[in-house]
């Protein structure tokens, strides 16, 4: 991935806001991308989740993702869904964890 844009977010955010249109109206499934240290780029988010819902629950609330795409600015969006996770610093840094769950 390069930085282009000057949005908020992280490695794992990013990852995440990448699934978004890829999982977009697949049901039964949730991605989700997390930094076990709690802290994901300069944020206070460790990641986030995405599900075949959010790509519509953004559109709902008027938010183009090609927009938070191109500013690198997963923070935001994710925000506004409340799909960040948030766990403070963990005093770990074990890895990324990546998940898919199909249910």
């Amino acid at each position: 991935m390069t930085v282009k844009g000057n949005g908020k977010g992280g490695r794992n955010q990013e990852l995440a806001l990448s699934a978004v249109e890829v999982l977009a109206g697949l049901e039964n499934i949730m991605f989700i991308s997390i930094a076990t240290d709690g802290e994901d780029g300069p944020t206070d988010a460790a990641g986030a989740v995405v599900t075949g819902e959010s790509y519509q629950r953004g559109k709902r609330l008027g938010m183009e993702i090609n927009n938070y795409k191109l500013n690198n600015d997963a923070y935001h969006f994710f925000n506004q869904l409340d799909d960040l996770i948030k766990t403070s610093p963990t005093g770990t840094n074990v890895n990324d964890l990546i998940f898919c769950f199909a249910f």
